[in-house]
């Protein structure tokens, strides 16, 4: 369970324990001695990696279990059975990422800065002979942001502290001289060898996949591999009960059971359509469009008209919860709530709030912070119904979905590696619904995920490999 906690307020989650109830277990048939004489070469060697050392910087020991079934012949066949678990230094966030002192250092030094500026501009003079006006601190933006800070402040500080205190008891959370800080050295990510979305805007460009509708791509249990262009712009599913691994350019991913993904980008999200398949929950994380991105240029942004454009009226199954993270900005939160869910005819439910805190209970910012709140929203819909669809069945009841719920957890230090929803939002869809995350980077059995860098986080090499007992 990911759930550590679950009290009024909101949830306290585990995102690493979620990740690692997964069964990422990979098997392997081996037959040594399928035919009395013959001796056979083993086969799936896509599904099992045996790499030594993983290029992200610490060694990754990988031992093969092995079971021995017989085979059709009579003779010995070896499974080979490697489990991976995530990376846990991942999320060892054992301090806030700006300090309480820090911050109001830096906030006297600016105000004392403010101050005399504000100074020099009173007795300053122009060249006409006039006066000039004091500068305006704060544009309409930052005032709207403090307004809505002060208005969730309270509810933030007061439910996130009962969930810490809850977390403290049970010993998931440490206080700091408990907790031995084990990773004191800095961590080595993989190099972005494979830059998943260069591969997504080089796919549309192949002829063969514009000019042909592709069928969905099943991983069977004898699939022996799977070219590159097999993955491209087409839904792969992996419907065994074990994890695969695909190689793409010459990079290895995971996929965990009973999962599903589809690699493009924006323009080429028709195989999702063409699939006719609707959705009971639709999560959504848009890649806002923000003055750091912009600076930075680590990922691509979609201006709102671009995000309107995706077309969850035809994904979106009768009564589909919409789920959609959204930034501090004002403007963004405005623009949800008040052109986006009405263009896809989607209710505005309740807004929830992400709460990220240090595996000591810290919040992983100030609270009162002007540049960066420890809290990210959710805004969660409804698609309405039209009056000519027959009515739901009766004996299935949805719970109403509260407002201003929390959700506290560690965060990942992967950039927007954001927690799993599955466990909170199950009250609220029905039983063995079909759940669709738009702009994933991670999958999840049980879910359908597309975007243009979805298998960013299922590479092997934020996994370590252990010794699967059987």
């Amino acid at each position: 369970m990911s759930v550590v906690r679950e009290l009024s307020p909101g949830w306290l989650l585990d995102h690493l324990s979620f990740i690692n109830k997964i069964s990422y277990e990979l098997h392997q048939h081996h037959e040594p001695c399928c035919s009395k004489n013959e001796p056979t070469s083993s086969v799936h060697v896509d599904t099992l990696h045996m790499d030594s050392m993983s290029s992200f910087g610490a060694s990754a020991t990988c031992i093969a279990s092995t079971t021995k079934p017989e085979n059709d012949d009579g003779g010995n066949c070896e499974m080979f059975i490697q489990k991976y678990v995530f990376r846990s230094e991942l999320f060892d966030v054992t301090k806030p990422y700006i300090t309480s002192a820090i911050h109001k250092e830096c906030q006297q030094s600016n105000e004392k800065e403010e101050l005399v500026n504000d100074v020099k501009k009173e007795i300053s003079i122009s060249v006409n002979g006039k006066k000039r006006k004091r500068c305006v601190v704060f544009n309409q933006g930052e005032l709207d942001a403090m307004e809505y800070h002060t208005k969730i402040r309270g509810l933030i500080l007061d439910g996130s502290s009962q969930l810490i205190q809850e977390g403290l008891k049970s010993g998931f959370l440490h206080t700091l001289y408990e907790k031995r800080d084990k990773y004191s050295e800095p961590i080595t990510l993989p190099l972005d060898t494979c830059n998943l979305s260069e591969l997504c805007e080089m796919a549309k460009h192949l002829p063969s996949l514009n000019e042909m509708e592709l069928q969905t791509l099943q991983l069977m249990e004898d699939d022996i591999s799977v070219t590159e262009q097999d993955l491209f712009l087409r839904i792969v599913e992996n419907n065994s009960s074990f994890t695969k691994m695909i190689t793409l350019m010459g990079q290895k991913y995971l996929l965990p059971p009973k999962s599903s993904f589809l690699l493009s980008d924006i323009s080429c999200m028709h195989p999702l359509l063409n699939c006719k398949k609707t959705y009971d929950v639709i999560v959504i994380d848009p890649p806002w469009q923000n003055k750091s991105v912009k600076r930075s240029n680590r990922y691509s942004y979609l201006s709102p008209l671009q995000i309107k454009q995706i077309p969850i009226p035809k994904l979106a199954a009768p009564n589909c919860l919409v789920v959609t993270w959204v930034t501090n900005r004002q403007k963004h939160l405005r623009f949800v709530k008040e052109e986006l869910y009405p263009s896809w005819s989607v209710e505005v439910v309740a807004e929830w709030h992400w709460v990220k805190i240090t595996s000591s209970g810290e919040f992983v910012f100030p609270l009162d912070s002007p540049h960066k709140k420890p809290y990210e929203g959710l805004i969660l819909g409804r698609v309405q119904e039209k009056a000519a669809l027959p009515l739901r069945n009766a004996d299935v009841k949805e719970l109403p979905i509260p407002d201003h719920k929390l959700i506290v957890s560690v965060p990942c230090t992967l950039h927007s590696h954001k927690p799993p929803l599955a466990e909170v939002l199950k009250d609220y869809i029905k039983p063995e619904g079909e759940c669709l995350e738009l702009f994933a980077r991670n999958l999840q059995p049980g879910w359908t995920s597309w975007g243009n860098e979805v298998l960013k986080f299922q590479h092997v090499d934020y996994f370590v490999a252990l010794e699967s007992k059987s």
